[in-house]
């Protein structure tokens, strides 16, 4: 079964290959994925990686805190929308008060 890691601080040239390149040197790589802003086409620096589950772990303690391209790794195991607390409202706009 593979585990899904989330890949923090990336260097915002950072891309897919790039990340497949470096985790391929712990273990088996499934698949990669560079989330980018959908207006712009960016980078929004952060990242998955889905490997074996053994290799996952590996991953985790080669890469957490590791350099590539020229940015510290945060690499942990990525948590499901569910999971997470919910997200204040704020100063987004779309809500008006009358």
């Amino acid at each position: 079964m593979a585990k899904k890691l989330y890949i923090g601080n990336l260097s915002y040239g950072t891309t897919a290959d790039g990340l497949k390149e470096a985790f391929s040197k712990a273990g088996t790589v499934v698949s990669t994925a560079v989330i980018t802003d959908k207006m712009t086409g960016r980078s929004r620096g952060f990242g998955f990686v889905e490997m074996e589950d053994a290799d996952a772990e590996k991953a985790i303690a080669m890469f957490h805190g590791a350099e590539l391209d020229g940015r510290n790794l945060t690499v942990n195991e990525a948590r499901p929308l569910s999971d997470r607390p919910p997200r204040e409202a704020g100063f987004g706009g779309g809500r008006r008060s009358f």
